[in-house]
């Protein structure tokens, strides 16, 4: 038998090692989306926050929070994209 008859047939390619890291980074940006969507959960004034509505006041924490989720998916983006890319490097050098 050659080696050939015994490699295994190029089946269906293997998934994204790093396929649960990108749904993280698409969760991780859903809520600064989806949020500012619905109006009838910010639209009122109270309770206030220093003499601010709720309303302005709940825009500017909106704001805040969307930073901080998109900072995060940066960097789990980073860790996913390296990883995808090392396991096309180790894919390459299979063949």
């Amino acid at each position: 038998m050659t080696d050939a008859s015994r490699r295994p047939p190029d089946g269906p390619r293997t998934p994204h090692p790093s396929r649960g890291l990108w749904i993280l980074v698409l969760l991780l940006l859903a809520p600064a989306i989806v949020v500012p969507l619905m109006v009838p959960i910010y639209d009122r004034t109270d309770p206030t926050l220093f003499g601010f509505p709720f309303f302005y006041w709940f825009q500017f924490a909106l704001i805040l929070v969307a930073a901080l989720l998109t900072i995060t998916a940066l960097k789990v983006s980073w860790v996913a994209d390296r990883r995808d890319r090392e396991a096309r490097r180790d894919r390459g050098a299979d063949r």
